[in-house]
């Protein structure tokens, strides 16, 4: 046998042997991808015990009739413990009621418009056959808004209809829920409407009223709008009248001849009194 041969015969051990580790390798993984399969399941099992074990008692075999006796109790532990499992159903559902009240608070948004004089429009949606929904409830949305010399409250009242068969399938057509769309709000879920968004821009721009005076005013007119509130307000405005400033500013320097005031102002300086 000669080298070339030796070599030929060498590499084909070799190759047999990698194909031979690359099987082995393959099979190893499987049997580590069904042992952790079976771990987790045994884990699973096991923190299924332990909850029946040491958990609460109305957590332990919540599977069962409630009505089976339990081969280890007698009649009396059975009663007490079932009294005990209303008990603390009792305790949850109180404590569930106690949460409900506590979101349906009255908010600061509807302090702030107690005592305000309010105004509904209702919105009713297009083309309701009434001989196939009823009127079910309805949604309101509030807002607050200003005349001169005088704000109110816009209630925006929204009926509910829903099928009066409940056995009709519910299709594009026939929905089982109509109402009808709620319109566009300058601040989305915000409380101010756009005559006192505009109001208020038009104040500090035009008449170069400051915020805070702004805040009095609304005070005499019945509303004690907080000084965040009315900053939180200002900005979501700015990006609504972004489009008319790009406009603005396009014809601006379009024209062939502006006219600036650069005269200067005094502020508070110490030095100079001039800035």
């Amino acid at each position: 046998m000669d080298q070339s041969e030796a070599s030929a015969l060498l590499i084909k051990s070799q190759a047999e042997q990698i194909r031979q580790l690359a099987e082995a390798n393959a099979k190893q993984a499987e049997q580590l991808t069904n042992l952790q399969q079976k771990i987790d399941k045994l884990l699973s099992q096991i923190a299924w015990f332990t909850r029946q074990f040491y958990g609460r008692k109305s957590e332990k075999l919540s599977g069962l009739d409630p009505n089976q006796l339990n081969l280890f109790e007698t009649p009396q532990d059975e009663s007490k413990r079932l009294e005990e499992i209303e008990a603390e159903r009792i305790a949850a559902e109180k404590q569930i009621e106690a949460s409900t009240a506590n979101r349906k608070k009255a908010r600061s948004n509807r302090k702030l418009l107690e005592g305000l004089p309010v105004i509904e429009v209702v919105i009713e949606p297009e083309d309701v056959d009434r001989d196939k929904y009823k009127r079910i409830g309805e949604e309101r949305t509030r807002t607050l808004e200003f005349e001169p010399g005088k704000l109110y409250v816009k209630e925006i009242v929204r009926p509910k209809y829903g099928l009066k068969d409940n056995l009709i399938p519910s299709t594009e057509e026939t929905p089982a829920v109509i109402i009808a769309p709620l319109p566009l709000l300058p601040i989305y879920k915000g409380l101010p409407g756009a005559g006192l968004l505009s109001e208020i821009m038009l104040q500090k721009y035009e008449y170069h009223l400051p915020f805070y005076r702004q805040i009095k005013q609304f005070h005499h007119l019945g509303v004690k709008i907080p000084a965040n509130t009315l900053s939180g307000w200002f900005k979501p405005t700015c990006e609504l009248l972004s489009p008319l400033y790009k406009v603005l500013k396009e014809e601006v320097l379009d024209t062939d001849y502006i006219q600036v005031d650069e005269t200067t102002l005094p502020v508070i300086n110490k030095d100079s009194h001039y800035a």
